[in-house]
């Protein structure tokens, strides 16, 4: 331990929500010329509206997080939301606590969001005394990693990404430069839907009672939607339990999450996936030992390859890539809108009652749990908001409150990006739509529906089907020369110009009530 003369006043270390690394560098030594600060802030909780389970979650850990730290000796400022000395922003609040403790430095680890990064960034150069960023000690890439990687091509294709994130960090290789089975790419096999067998393994989560810091954030005014479950909160409070959830997953979920990854039921919400997003995502878990746990568990024959290599790509290849295009294209991402859509969320966005099953069960799960699985997420809620021309902008707010693991840098690519196609194919490399068919090959949710998946017209019909037709109809000119969507374009010139006026008339017909789906 060192020590600080009178004289000498501390300089402060800020530690963000998302940014609850207990084996971060800084932690490495106990220095009594160091305070640690973590704060609750009405700045973080009101950007956009978020999940009653996303603010809880962070809060919780963040304390979890302070009471390590002071456990291990180290000095720490903690303003809880309700504090009357709260200030409510993070600059306002870090320039009263360095006048409080006359600090002679602040140091930051690099934001994830282009709104924190800029906002700390600019207010350092305004200040009296340094103010220093550091590495996160997170992620495989840097910021411009993926640019670097990607400079001078036309689109950055994650497939070409991932196979050099592969090759430079020898995962799943047979030697240097060749795949493990020949194949960089198991996609094909991962898309069985699930019809019950195997079970879904129990949910190894611990349950926590947050009803007492719950009562706080609502006394303190801080508005949000969806079930807290403050009473029987089940998400990851410290790195003990994400690891515990790895160990979990590793044992019990990853042989079977290949085979349905991309599967859809309204009888096992969680199926095979980890859950393990969250964890990640506020820097609890590092990348690395997750993807070398998945790929430990191959190597002793405990989980197929292509399970294996599916839950890598997403971690290695697909989290990374996203990252990268987030900080290549920001500002101005969030303002993408290719097909100039403009329609406002309907109303059941915000509690799950429409006759539609698949996106009833799907928003509902979402409202329930704070989470959905990327097919969920892709291809039935994301699937509907382009197909109805839903405005990209309050898609991505959407998705960015709702769910738990969404921090802007990996939410805004996948909902701007990979969803709603509204950067016009920089990242996806078509619009990833589908009619009532997919959802129904993929899932259980059209049996028991209100509206029948093989009709197109009619006050029955799937609202899916003609939306899809509808969609590639009025895009045209700009999709018809995509090379991998030609097969719709083909179909679409078989049809008189009555069946498409039928499909044009209900497509209109669904757009202009969708509050009463």
């Amino acid at each position: 331990m060192t020590g600080m003369t009178n004289a000498d006043g501390p300089r402060l270390r800020l530690i963000l929500g998302d940014q609850l690394n207990a084996q971060h560098r800084w932690f490495g030594e106990v220095d009594d010329a160091t305070i640690y600060v973590l704060m609750e802030v009405r700045q973080e909780t009101d950007y956009v509206l978020h999940h009653a389970q996303k603010i809880l979650a962070i809060f919780a850990a963040m304390r979890a997080l302070a009471r390590q730290l002071r456990a291990a000796g180290h000095k720490l400022h903690y303003l809880a939301i309700d504090d009357a000395r709260n200030l409510q922003s993070i600059p306002a609040n870090i320039d009263a606590l360095a006048a409080q403790y006359r600090a002679t430095a602040v140091e930051y680890q690099e934001p994830d969001e282009w709104r924190l990064d800029q906002q700390l960034y600019l207010h350092g150069r305004r200040s009296p005394i340094p103010w220093l960023m550091v590495d996160s000690d997170h992620f495989y890439t840097t910021r411009n990693g993926a640019a670097d990687i990607f400079m001078g091509r036309k689109q950055w294709l994650m497939e070409f990404f991932y196979r050099r994130m592969r090759v430079e960090h020898q995962v799943l290789m047979d030697d240097s430069t060749k795949p493990l089975g020949g194949q960089w790419n198991f996609d094909h096999d991962n898309r069985k839907p699930w019809r019950g067998v195997p079970a879904e393994p129990a949910d190894a989560r611990a349950l926590h009672d947050h009803s007492a810091l719950w009562k706080t954030i609502v006394g303190a005014g801080v508005k949000s939607f969806g079930n807290p479950k403050a009473d029987r909160f089940a998400w990851a409070l410290d790195r003990e339990e994400a690891l515990h959830q790895l160990d979990a997953f590793i044992d019990n979920a990853l042989p079977q999450f290949g085979d349905f990854q991309d599967a859809m039921s309204a009888k096992a919400w969680r199926l095979f996936h980890s859950l393990l997003s969250f964890a990640l995502n506020v820097k609890m878990l590092n990348p690395r030992e997750v993807v070398a746990r998945a790929e430990a568990a191959y190597q002793a024959g405990r989980a197929p390859l292509a399970a294996v290599e599916g839950f890598i790509r997403q971690i290695l290849g697909w989290r990374e890539y996203v990252r990268g295009v987030y900080w290549a294209n920001m500002p101005g991402y969030a303002e993408k809108n290719f097909f100039g859509h403009t329609r406002a969320l309907p109303g059941w966005f915000w509690d799950g009652k429409t006759r539609m099953n698949c996106l009833s069960h799907a928003i509902t799960q979402s409202l329930e749990q704070a989470h959905a699985h990327h097919i969920q997420r892709l291809m039935v809620i994301g699937n509907f908001a382009l197909l109805a021309g839903l405005d990209p902008a309050q898609v991505h707010r959407w998705y960015l409150g709702v769910y738990i693991d969404a921090f802007e840098w990996v939410e805004l690519p996948n909902t701007v990006g990979m969803s709603q196609f509204a950067d016009g194919g920089l990242l996806a490399t078509k619009p990833y739509v589908s009619s009532a068919a997919y959802i129904d090959r993929m899932g259980d949710y059209c049996k028991g529906c209100h509206y029948d998946k093989k009709l197109r017209v009619g006050e029955r019909a799937c609202p899916f089907n003609a939306l899809y037709w509808d969609f590639f109809q009025r895009n045209a000119a700009t999709l018809e020369r995509n090379p991998r969507i030609g097969m719709v374009y083909r179909q679409l010139a078989k049809m008189d110009e009555a069946e498409i006026a039928d499909f044009q008339r209900q497509a209109r017909s669904v757009t202009g009530n969708l509050d009463s789906l």
